[in-house]
């Protein structure tokens, strides 16, 4: 069994996963019990050895999935947007195989996810695949050639990060014109809200009077997939891949999301970058980051034993 770890804002996902990416065993923590007054390193070496105990598994190592800018190499912390106190500088690797005594390895959280939906979800046995995760921001991940595709530090993936609109709305990043500024689903409910003055507003309100036919709230989901789109059209041009996976909540918006998004983006691309390409919506859920986090202990221990 591996034991693999999802290290979010607000909780720790743990699960038991084997080599087929089936999780057995699961548990769930908050790291934020006390204002992250204990570091979240601390609560996640507990929780995992007390699991580990709970369990009785005998595991071959661990695989984690972390937010923010994890170097897969060192496995470490290299960067944040500053919202959890401590977590910046985290060892993550070197911490939890002292604590457990077995090779870990860890990756961001949304090429976890990418690797997982690959491994075991709607991307499997596809050799190249993007996934964009639509949310309060937009994340994403890349696979190419079966592989995580992290670039010289393991941290690249940001593809809510590059430029849209040269002189677009300022971003948290620093940046102007961010994609996350106009394809997340935050970004969608300040259309809505301008488009309509009602500050009561959310992401299901919008789908649910655009499917009775509210012709401002199909207006607004039209301009807001457009802008997907256009940012999805830019990475198939740049990775040619064979599937480009929906993540997030409104992923299971097939006829309102999925649909017309496909249809914009194969309309868009050039002739022979749509030849073959699938626009699915991803189907692990919460799950992606801890299989995910499994494979990249698989990969990166085959890896590490051919150089044995």
């Amino acid at each position: 069994m591996i034991l693999a770890v999802d290290i979010g804002g607000t909780a720790v996902k743990l699960g038991l996963v084997d080599r087929a990416g089936v999780i057995h065993a699961r548990h769930e923590e908050s790291v934020c019990f006390d204002q992250y007054r204990t570091p979240v390193m601390t609560t996640v070496i507990r929780a995992s050895q007390a699991f580990l105990a709970r369990t009785g598994a005998q595991i071959e190592g661990v695989g984690v999935s972390a937010t923010g800018q994890i170097d897969d190499r060192a496995g470490a912390v290299i960067g944040t947007n500053g919202t959890i106190p401590g977590y910046e500088g985290a060892q993550i690797a070197r911490d939890m195989r002292k604590a457990l005594r077995v090779p870990v390895y860890a990756l961001n959280d949304a090429n976890a996810a990418a690797l997982g939906e690959c491994f075991a979800g709607r991307g499997r046995g596809m050799a190249h695949v993007i996934m964009v995760t639509l949310g309060t921001g937009v994340g994403g991940g890349i696979v190419l050639g079966g592989k995580v595709f992290g670039g010289a530090r393991g941290i690249a993936g940001e593809l809510g990060h590059f430029t849209l609109y040269q002189d677009g709305e300022p971003c948290a990043c620093g940046k102007r014109g961010c994609l996350e500024r106009y394809a997340s689903t935050s970004a969608l409910v300040r259309r809505a809200r301008a488009a309509t003055g009602e500050a009561e507003m959310n992401g299901r309100i919008v789908f649910a009077r655009a499917a009775q036919g509210d012709a401002a709230m199909q207006a607004v989901l039209d301009a807001w997939i457009a802008d997907i789109a256009a940012g999805i059209s830019g990475l198939v041009h740049i990775f040619n891949p064979q599937m480009v996976l929906i993540g997030g909540g409104v992923s299971a918006q097939e006829a309102l999301l999925i649909k017309p998004l496909r249809a914009r983006v194969l309309a868009g691309v050039m002739p022979r970058f749509a030849e073959g390409l699938r626009i699915e919506a991803a189907m692990l859920g919460n799950d992606a980051g801890m299989i995910g986090a499994a494979r990249f202990y698989l990969d990166r221990s085959a890896e590490e034993a051919q150089h044995e």
